[in-house]
């Protein structure tokens, strides 16, 4: 048994593409895992559910005097728990080669990227800066809203911003296929580390692609793809993304009733609202036909062309709702009128009117 780990600060990226590799003979903890690890140890425990792997699964993990021996075999004693319980959101890796935390600088953007845990899926830090809300909400739930927002989805997907693959993952449960655009090859390395990524290198219909997502686009086919997924980081780190000239890119490889889903940040917030206003008009002025605000997903989708039948009536609804609310009978009656110019044009629209 080893009887203590040393725990390195940090490594530099390689950029090298290998196959992920097994997670078979790897424990990754965080200070959540460590923390309720010593607890059941102090409450006399020989035995507890734990996770070898950031919550993405659960398991009975054996604790003996040494120290705690996972489902998969993997031994770390105790002094390698108590070293990380107050490490705050860090993530470490213990596996037959040592340990250290996941933590990684980048050579080509001078970007630090750390993997951060939360109660859920982890998130990555850039320069410190989280990549997914976290806030009240886990990074899974974050990614599942993007994905709603714009579902169902069909055909090929372009995903502008990998980080750690949560939305290309999401994407390819029912997409054709699904390529995934990343700036900086540390996030791909992270990414390796992150049991919740796993899907990123295994499922056959995502494809990486590393460089800007600004230039990329411009080597696709007109038409190429059916849905953008634009998760762009901040303005103050990619400030080219949220570009008139971007959007115009956008709207070129997108298909004829192609949209695209804009992550803005929080809408009620200052800079969210300031942002969201300014993305709007933007992508108006590259040819988005409509842009729909999605508040629950802190983003907004533009459509290329007209926005789905099912999209404006439950706009169209929205609208009669919110009359009735107001109780106001002039406004339900323009109301219905736009709502039967949409019937009248082969559009069937059911809901009922009535106060």
């Amino acid at each position: 048994m080893q009887e203590h780990w040393d725990l390195p600060a940090r490594r530099t990226a390689t950029g090298d593409k290998k196959t992920l590799r097994s997670r078979e003979r790897i424990v990754t903890l965080s200070s959540y895992q460590a923390r309720a690890l010593l607890k059941a140890r102090s409450d006399g425990l020989r035995h507890c559910t734990s996770t070898a792997d950031l919550n993405y699964s659960r398991a009975k993990v054996e604790l003996i005097e040494e120290g705690v021996r996972f489902s998969n075999g993997f031994f770390i004693d105790w002094k390698a728990i108590d070293e990380i319980k107050d490490a705050g959101r860090k993530c470490f890796e213990f596996s037959d080669e040592g340990a250290w935390e996941i933590m990684i600088f980048s050579d080509s953007t001078k970007w630090l990227r750390q993997l951060a845990a939360t109660h859920g899926a982890p998130t990555m830090l850039v320069s410190g800066k989280p990549m997914h809300r976290i806030k009240d909400i886990d990074p899974m739930e974050d990614t599942k809203r993007k994905i709603a927002a714009v579902s169902p989805i069909r055909g090929r997907v372009l995903d502008t911003a990998t980080g750690l693959g949560y939305t290309a993952i999401e994407a390819a449960r029912s997409a054709k296929s699904v390529v995934t655009v990343e700036l900086d090859p540390a996030s791909i390395e992270i990414a390796k580390h992150n049991p919740w990524s796993n899907a990123l290198f295994e499922n056959e219909r995502i494809k990486i692609v590393i460089g800007s997502a600004f230039d990329v686009i411009d080597e696709f086919r007109d038409g190429e793809f059916d849905l953008v997924i634009h998760d762009p980081p901040t303005m103050s780190l990619a400030g080219e993304l949220y570009s008139l000239e971007f959007y115009t890119k956008a709207v070129r490889v997108l298909g004829r009733r192609g949209k695209m889903f804009h992550y803005t940040g929080d809408p009620e917030s200052g800079l969210g609202a300031s942002t969201t206003r300014g993305v709007i008009r933007r992508m108006h002025e590259a040819g988005f036909r409509k842009v729909i605000r999605h508040p629950e997903a802190f983003g907004v989708v533009g459509y290329k062309g007209e926005a789905g039948r099912g999209s404006r009536e439950r706009q169209l609804r929205r609208d009669i709702d919110r009359t009735k609310r107001e109780r106001n009978p002039s406004k339900i009656r323009n109301t219905y009128v736009r709502f039967s110019g949409d019937a009248a044009r082969g559009r069937t629209a059911r809901t009922s009117l009535s106060k």
